[in-house]
Formats: structure tokens, C-alpha cells, sequence
């Protein structure tokens, strides 16, 4: 699926087979792969089709990179199709263990909120950002979700303002406040005869619905290929015309930050990193019939890693480590200048 093509004209149905397909394919990404193919199962409404992507990678036997995510995402489905009980024994499974990252306790908190289990959501997000943000100077990106859950279900539930509340407002940045946004009483405003406050919260809600767009879309993105240093000197020394594309590495390094702050600067959206390995880019070229030192086959490896889920998003937070793989964070290392 192109980035731009509208979700109302994407054939579910197909697209999740053809990412079944591509993870036949590419093992090594049969996670990714088929966690967007059960979410395009999901979508078509084939629920139980999206049940099995999950039990595939759970009985799968490799090492998942995210393993609490995957029954995360298989309660939530469970849930909706009239699995309760199973759904309930996933997410309370998940508690227990204290994953330390976001999406899982997003996932399982949203669940139990969608079906009017608000104290036991609210619990759930607050030991989320307890777990993961006591005493984290600044909430990464990936934890803002978190903070902003916790402050729509407190406000459903007409709990007072609190710390984490003030840091969900510090995170929040679209022009209507928090407050307003997760407002309870705003669904009778739908039914005010004043047009002002129809148009008002009209406007709530494109603002509200354009933070679910963003904290859920995840397109096709743009991805600039990332060698790492011993790749880079084996690709260059087996395939010296290559050389002229990379004289150096930290020119490659150099260059790759300036093409992304380039396209963000155009406007484009969604930009990422993509890193290579000497083997798999001389089996790509293996299979596209053509030689690996032809400096056109650069771009098209580069869109096969981003279509096979490898692509970092980029920026990073600037207390996460820098996408070069230096050790340092970006804010120390290639991110102080933006």
C-alpha cells in the first residue's frame, strides 16, 4: 500500500495476504509483517484470520522483538469478537509482567477502556507511567499516548488534576487543551440547537480525531539507507565503484542527517532510517538480476528494508540513542543542531 493511498480505498482483504506473502518470503521480518497483516485482517473484520496471525507468532518459536505486544494486540482482538474471559487472562498476564515498553500497556489500557472498564483502565495507565516514567526527565515519544489515556479516563471518571496530569498537558500539543478535549459532557454539545456550539465542538473534534490519525497511522516511510561502519568498508572493498557514493564513513553518516533534516524541512512526513548488510543487499540485487555494485540499486534496497518493517523512525528523541549506532544519545551526538 502506497503512503498516499486514502485507508477507504485500501482492500484490506488483499493487503494483509500480500504481507502474509512477503513474510513466507523474509522470515527474519515475519513479525512485522504480520502484525500489519492482522491488523488488516482486523479492519476487513475477520477477527478470527487476525487471531491466528497472533497464535502464528506466538507458536512461532523465534525470538520475538516484542512478544508482549503481540498478545497485547491478541486480547484487544479477542475482546472484540465475544472472547472475554481470554482477553481478560491475556491482559492480566501483561500486568503482571511489567513490560518496559509503551505499546503494550496502550494497547491493554484502550481495551478495557473501549468496553467501559474505566477503574481498571485508569489503574492500568497509571501503573504504566509510574513503571516507565518515574523519574525520566523527559517522557519519550513513545510514552506521550500513555500520559494522555490516563488523562481522558480520569476525566470520564471526575478524578482531580494531578502530577501526571500536568505532564500529560506539557506533552499535548494540538491548540485545544486536554481538559476540553476529554471533556465527558461534550457529547451533549452534539445535541445543542446553537450552531456556535455545533461549530465548536465540530472543531473538537477534527482536533481530536487528527491526534488518533497521527498516533495511529503508520504509512510507508521514507527511508534513507544506513550502512554501518565494518558493512560500509566491506561493501566499498568488494564493490570499489560504490566508493564514490561513500568516500568516507562519516561522510555517509554526514549525509544521511542532512537528506533527512532536508525532506523534513520540504514537509515530508514520516521519514526513517533503513540499515544495510553486505548479505542481504547482494541477495536483493541476486534477485532483482542485477549487479550490486551499480550505485542505482541503492534506493530500491532501501524501499524493499522500509517495506519489510525495518525502518527506524527518525528523529529519535534526543535522549534516545543516536540512529548512527554510536552509544551516544542523538541530542549528543548527530542531534544538536535541530
Amino acid at each position: 500500500m502506497r503512503p498516499d493511498t486514502p485507508a477507504e480505498n485500501v482492500d484490506h482483504t488483499t493487503e494483509a495476504a500480500r504481507l502474509e506473502r512477503f513474510a513466507d518470503r523474509y522470515p527474519e521480518d515475519a513479525e512485522a509483517l504480520l502484525l500489519r497483516a492482522a491488523a488488516h485482517r482486523e479492519l476487513s473484520g475477520d477477527r478470527p484470520a487476525a487471531t491466528a496471525l497472533y497464535d502464528r507468532l506466538l507458536a512461532s518459536g523465534a525470538g520475538l522483538d516484542n512478544p508482549y505486544l503481540v498478545r497485547a494486540l491478541k486480547a484487544s482482538n479477542l475482546w472484540e469478537y465475544g472472547h472475554e474471559a481470554e482477553a481478560r487472562a491475556i491482559i492480566d498476564g501483561i500486568r503482571t509482567a511489567a513490560p518496559r515498553e509503551a505499546a503494550p500497556w496502550v494497547i491493554v489500557a484502550e481495551a478495557l477502556e473501549a468496553h467501559d472498564e474505566l477503574q481498571q483502565a485508569h489503574e492500568t495507565f497509571t501503573e504504566a507511567v509510574r513503571l516507565l516514567l518515574t523519574d525520566v526527565p523527559e517522557p519519550p515519544r513513545a510514552t506521550h499516548p500513555l500520559l494522555l489515556g490516563r488523562h481522558r479516563v480520569r476525566r470520564m471518571l471526575g478524578a482531580p488534576h494531578d502530577e501526571w496530569d500536568a505532564v500529560a498537558d506539557s506533552v499535548h500539543t494540538h491548540a485545544i487543551g486536554l481538559d476540553e478535549l476529554h471533556d465527558p459532557k461534550r457529547v451533549w454539545s452534539l445535541g445543542s440547537e446553537n450552531p456556535a456550539e455545533l461549530e465548536a465542538e465540530i472543531l473538537r473534534l477534527r482536533a481530536e480525531l487528527g491526534a488518533y490519525r497521527e498516533a495511529l497511522s503508520r504509512p510507508f516511510p521514507v527511508a534513507v539507507l544506513h550502512w554501518p561502519a565494518g558493512e560500509l568498508a566491506e561493501l566499498t572493498e568488494a564493490y570499489p565503484d560504490l566508493a564514490e557514493e561513500y568516500p568516507s564513513y562519516e561522510a555517509h553518516l554526514g549525509t544521511i542527517e542532512a537528506a533527512l533534516r532536508e525532506l523534513a524541512v520540504s514537509g515530508t512526513p514520516n521519514l526513517g532510517i533503513v540499515t544495510g548488510t553486505v548479505p542481504s543487499y547482494e541477495a536483493f540485487a541476486a534477485s532483482e538480476l542485477a549487479s550490486p555494485a551499480d550505485p542505482a540499486l541503492l534506493p530500491q534496497y532501501a524501499t524493499t528494508l522500509a517495506a519489510r518493517g525495518r525502518a527506524v523512525a527518525w528523529p529519535p528523541e534526543r535522549v534516545e540513542a543516536c540512529w548512527c549506532g554510536s552509544g551516544r544519545t542523538y541530542g549528543e551526538c548527530h542531534g544538536p543542531a535541530l
